[in-house]
């Protein structure tokens, strides 16, 4: 490899716009080796990356390219880290780190509450009061105010049944509370309907599915396409249609342009249902972009984190 396709090489592996994983190989055997000299002169062909300080004689990182780099070089030991823990403990854990984020992250606690069976719900807030000496309840009721507390809460709080009947007249009577609640969102907003947030906190998913279906049938759309809040309608996505919810999810993370939050979702989707659904989540995704999942992670992420990403993605044949 010649000395400007070194210096390519490493330009690349530095180059942290796409913000997903770095390329550490190119980095350990090329830019280790080069002696003070090939690294100065990497330093002045690379002026988006460095500045020259002519006062005092020398090339300065850019600051907020280090901070990028920072957050780049962490995602392959984040992926780690996460897939070492018991499940419960990845899921305490990400309801903490969502609640210190604040607003844009309580997606991943309506995740975490719709997504999880009963029994791994359960374990989630036991190892919640393990590591943080307070429930999980508590904190969501203490931290988050306004319409969404009432909803998060109760679906955190939820031990759902996950047997098979499903009384059918039930659910088409509760598609038309939902329809009825959503007709009248002027007067009063959907997540303050004591009444709905029943139903979606308590009813198994079968019994949701089947409401689904019914609602679907009596306004000729789908039910989340019909809610206007967020948090519902998120909740309703995962309850519902979890695949294409995660899908989605990770196509968003897969974009270049989006926040940092955003593009943590590829980690925690591919890392917390590696050894549950990821088969049928890449067949979802497949269906839904015309394009593997496998083939869009090896276009986007780089280094140990994309190896490591592949690595958990095979894991579902």
């Amino acid at each position: 490899m010649s000395h400007n396709q070194q210096l390519e090489a490493v330009t690349n592996a530095f180059s942290v716009i796409e913000g997903h994983g770095v390329d550490e190989k190119a980095l350990l055997t090329i830019l280790g080796k080069w002696d003070p000299l090939e690294r100065e002169a990497f330093r002045k062909k690379t002026p988006k990356l460095f500045s020259e300080d002519h006062e005092r004689n020398f090339q300065r990182w850019d600051d907020h390219h280090v901070r990028l780099l920072k957050h780049e070089f962490v995602r392959y030991k984040n992926a780690i880290v996460l897939w070492a823990m018991h499940p419960w403990e990845r899921d305490a854990r990400l309801v903490k780190d969502a609640l210190k984020k604040g607003l844009n992250a309580y997606g991943v606690l309506v995740e975490i509450a719709c997504t999880r069976s009963s029994e791994e719900l359960l374990g989630a807030r036991k190892a919640y009061h393990s590591l943080f000496d307070h429930s999980i309840e508590e904190d969501v009721a203490s931290h988050i105010h306004g319409t969404d507390r009432k909803l998060l809460v109760a679906l955190l709080s939820a031990y759902r049944y996950e047997g098979p009947k499903v009384k059918d007249d039930t659910a088409k009577s509760e598609a038309k509370t939902i329809s009825h609640a959503i007709k009248n969102a002027q007067n009063k907003s959907i997540v303050e309907d004591d009444e709905v947030i029943r139903i979606f906190a308590t009813r198994s998913k079968l019994h949701l599915h089947a409401i689904y279906q019914h609602y679907k049938e009596i306004s000729g759309k789908n039910l989340d396409e019909d809610l206007d809040d967020l948090r519902l309608k998120e909740a309703v996505q995962c309850l519902c249609t979890p695949l294409k919810h995660f899908s989605k999810v990770l196509d968003a993370a897969l974009k270049i342009d989006v926040d940092k939050n955003t593009k943590k979702a590829l980690t925690r989707v591919i890392v917390t249902r590696a050894d549950i659904d990821i088969k049928e989540i890449k067949a979802e995704y497949q269906n839904l972009y015309g394009v593997s999942l496998q083939h869009k992670v090896e276009e986007i992420a780089k280094g140990n984190y994309k190896d490591f990403l592949l690595t958990l993605i095979a894991r579902g044949g």
